[in-house]
């Protein structure tokens, strides 16, 4: 399969979602040669307060999922970008992960005008028909309505953090050199280079240059899709334009290593990148 928009190296695993069998991991998603079974972590509301919701984008409503401490706030907010399977059961997860850590933490379904993710099960007809279609314009407009969803139900936009995996982790990028008003932003593999279009005309490379704010990298150095050597590229570019990124490279992990759903969890790795994220947040005001 051609490379489109950064997304590469597909492979097949069964893997349930919503009830469904799924098949298909993206942007590099070959797996170390040693397999290990995914290790479902399920997060309890004890204390927070989470749930499906609509946010308001222009003239429609999004689907989405939200997620916070119980009480009235302001918490400090944190945008969870999905990767492309849409808002299941492990993003919704990891919002409640980020409630218990103190964040309103709001995963907008950012590709639903385009497609029912949860009722496709082909990578390919995924790509094609949803993600290759999705403008990068329309989707920036879409990450700030979920902040201001987020505001307006007990989050403070002036601690704000950003997050995202896999597509979610490119996205991650070009929200940051788009949104003046975050503090951090933390992208778990996310592909730096990709092919180009009208309507998504810039890589995560070309935005490096125009971070907006403080970005930490989490890399697989056993990633087959996304090359370390790219992700340093992107970084200098950054760095030389005055710009703050951190880049961490886990040696033996693979594409997906937070992704408990999926064999190509790494447990040791997703939890080092989750305490590096919350003290990367801390150090630069997002908390």
């Amino acid at each position: 399969m051609n490379d489109l928009h950064g997304l590469s190296g597909l492979q097949n695993y069964p893997l349930a979602r919503r009830g469904l069998m799924m098949t298909g991991l993206i942007s590099g998603l070959t797996l170390a040669t040693t397999r290990v079974e995914a290790q479902v972590i399920t997060t309890d509301t004890t204390g927070i307060e989470a749930g499906e919701v609509r946010i308001p984008v222009g003239d429609t409503d999004l689907p989405g999922y939200f997620a916070k401490p119980a009480g009235a706030g302001p918490f400090p907010i944190v945008v969870v970008i999905e990767e492309i399977f849409g808002v299941h059961d492990y993003i919704k997860d990891t919002c409640r992960r980020f409630a218990k850590a103190g964040y309103a933490a709001v995963a907008p379904e950012l590709y639903a005008r385009l497609g029912d993710l949860s009722k496709m099960t082909d990578v390919g007809q995924i790509v094609s028909q949803v993600i290759s279609k999705a403008p990068d314009a329309r989707l920036l407009q879409d990450l700030d309505g979920a902040v201001a969803f987020a505001a307006a139900h007990g989050g403070a936009a002036t601690r704000l953090g950003v997050t995202g995996f896999c597509r979610g982790g490119r996205n991650t990028w070009l929200y940051a050199a788009h949104n003046p008003n975050l503090k951090a932003a933390v992208a778990w593999y996310g592909p730096v280079m990709g092919a180009v279009s009208e309507l998504q005309p810039k890589t995560a490379t070309d935005v490096a240059g125009d971070l907006k704010c403080p970005l930490l990298g989490l890399y697989g150095g056993k990633d087959t899709g996304i090359k370390v050597d790219d992700v340093q590229a992107a970084a200098a570019k950054a760095k030389a334009a005055g710009k703050s990124v951190e880049i961490m490279v886990y040696p033996d992990a693979p594409h997906g290593f937070h992704a408990d759903y999926r064999p190509s969890y790494r447990a040791a790795e997703a939890i080092d990148g989750f305490n590096r994220l919350l003290g990367f947040f801390k150090a630069h005001g997002a908390v």
